[in-house]
């Protein structure tokens, strides 16, 4: 594991880390995109980029605001911006082809990053990828239906909640919104013919199952995992559903004719 830096198409520099695999062959690699207020520091996030890097090289950052990284968090909407230099760092490190995997807020984000969605300023991405995958993520913006998802408007939208998320999170939260991105559940269908899988628990206590039906029912031909006994993002994830996650991933590329069977 080495650390790397790259920069945003409007100036941030991001902090992360690069896994190779063991005989380090820069076929596959695989983009992970971290939740909100979740770090690569954290060690349950080492231990699933240590897991998917069994079959792929793995490349991560810290997205805006968060962690090491410079700037302000946007809570999922110039993060396409992180994504997408995470994603050309890994096109010039050598990697053959890419898929990006995403975690809650990182969900939402890959999914727009693979629409080429604009963030508000009008930047858009410009790095195509070989296969998205969706985990735990909201299918639209401003929810409040659940405990959790409460707690996180309060540390989005009020001075409190932002300085508890900047001293106890290591959260640098920016001011908001002046015009909302683009719904998820609006972008999925624009990611055809790239191949997509949207995976949800049913046990998610930040966003339900009717989260991951409506992103799946708004992308053709994407494949949907709704999975019992499942919670929400990494933290939830087993070595179990990571290999099985890679195995997806690695076929979804066979599929698609970008790598060798």
């Amino acid at each position: 594991m080495k650390s790397i830096q790259v920069r945003t198409a409007d100036g941030v520099r991001l902090v992360g880390i690069h896994v190779a695999t063991e005989r380090d062959e820069r076929d596959l690699a695989v983009v992970l995109a971290h939740g909100f207020t979740v770090t690569t520091a954290r060690p349950h996030v080492q231990r699933v980029a240590a897991r998917f890097a069994r079959s792929a090289g793995v490349v991560m950052v810290d997205f805006r605001g968060h962690g090491r990284s410079e700037g302000r968090s946007t809570a999922g909407d110039f993060e396409v911006l992180d994504v997408d230099a995470t994603v050309r760092w890994a096109r010039e490190a050598g990697y053959r082809r890419i898929a990006t995997v995403g975690f809650s807020m990182g969900g939402a984000v890959v999914l727009r990053h693979a629409a080429l969605s604009p963030v508000t300023t009008g930047l858009a991405p410009v790095e195509p990828v070989d296969a998205v995958v969706s985990v735990s993520a909201p299918s639209r913006w401003f929810i409040r239906d659940t405990v959790p998802m409460r707690r996180v408007h309060w540390l989005l939208e009020t001075p409190t909640g932002r300085w508890v998320a900047e001293k106890a999170l290591r959260t640098r939260v920016g001011g908001g919104w002046s015009v909302p991105p683009e719904w998820p559940v609006a972008v999925v269908g624009r990611i055809a013919p790239t191949p997509a899988l949207i995976v949800q628990g049913d046990q998610d206590p930040y966003f339900g199952v009717e989260h991951g039906r409506a992103l799946a029912a708004a992308a053709p031909g994407a494949d949907y995992w709704e999975l019992a006994g499942f919670g929400h993002a990494e933290g939830a994830l087993t070595p179990a559903l990571v290999d099985r996650i890679s195995g997806w991933v690695a076929a979804a590329a066979r599929r698609a004719g970008t790598m060798p069977a």
